[in-house]
């Protein structure tokens, strides 16, 4: 098992699992710093390419941002999700995987949880992939959001779930919008981490698209919070470069390369 794995399965009960997303080296550079989990979200489907739902981001665009980011990255635990389709079987997931690893050189991939596909983690996990699995609201399968675990029904099927995951060999999971009850029975109940968005503050570490953290991507939700503003003074930068440019301000002699008219 790779020792950054190791690292965060030991930040377990200890301390708190830092993780957010990147698409690019520039951001990744300096998320690198501050997270301990740097995930290549299929969430670039709606971040950059202002797509509906995740459905359609390919195989192609995860492994060509994945390139970008793995550049910046120095210590976090970078993993990569397998998108929509790509693990619709054993035979698909082991081989679009192998793929992933070998042109990205990730450490880890993530998995959302359908059909109950515990003997696809099993078989990557087995072929030494390091699986991230994911349950709760699954974007690539559940076209409406509602909140999970609402009843001890629900719960007692989702604890279920985040147990056949860790059997099955995951190093970790994400829970994603679970109600708090959910949350934090299936953190104390597992020995992996759990990363949670939108699942309380008892899951062993959060996640956020950066992009709404940063308040860039105009999706504000709940259980996001925005850290920064950078619509605003990337517009206020914008308005500033244009009326420059306009009224001859920019660029002055000091910008020029040869430093003369």
């Amino acid at each position: 098992m790779n020792s950054k794995i190791k690292k965060i399965i030991r930040k377990k009960n200890k301390s708190k699992i830092v993780s957010l997303t990147a698409y690019s080296k520039n951001i990744s550079k300096i998320l690198d710093k501050y997270c301990d989990i740097i995930l290549v979200g299929d969430s670039m489907a709606n971040v950059l390419y202002d797509q509906k739902n995740t459905h359609k981001i390919s195989l192609e665009d995860l492994i060509k941002h994945t390139l970008s980011v793995q550049k910046g990255i120095k210590k976090s635990l970078l993993v990569v999700d397998m998108p929509k389709g790509s693990y619709s079987d054993t035979f698909t997931a082991l081989k679009n995987a192998r793929i992933i690893m070998k042109k990205t050189n990730c450490h880890a991939v993530k998995l959302e949880n359908f059909r109950n596909n515990y003997k696809i983690i099993n078989l990557l996990v087995k072929k030494k992939i390091p699986v991230m699995g994911h349950i709760g609201f699954t974007p690539q399968f559940k076209r409406s959001f509602r909140i999970e675990g609402q009843s001890k029904k629900e719960i007692e099927k989702l604890l279920k779930q985040a147990k056949s995951i860790e059997k099955a060999g995951a190093f970790s999971i994400v829970l994603e919008c679970l109600t708090s009850d959910a949350a934090r029975l299936i953190t104390q109940s597992i020995k992996i981490p759990t990363i949670g968005i939108g699942s309380s503050s008892y899951c062993d570490g959060q996640i956020l698209v950066t992009d709404d953290m940063l308040g860039l991507s105009g999706f504000y939700p709940k259980f996001v919070k925005k850290y920064a503003n950078l619509n605003r003074i990337i517009e206020k930068a914008a308005k500033k470069y244009s009326r420059e440019v306009k009224i001859k301000k920019f660029p002055t002699k000091k910008n020029f390369l040869n430093g003369t008219n």
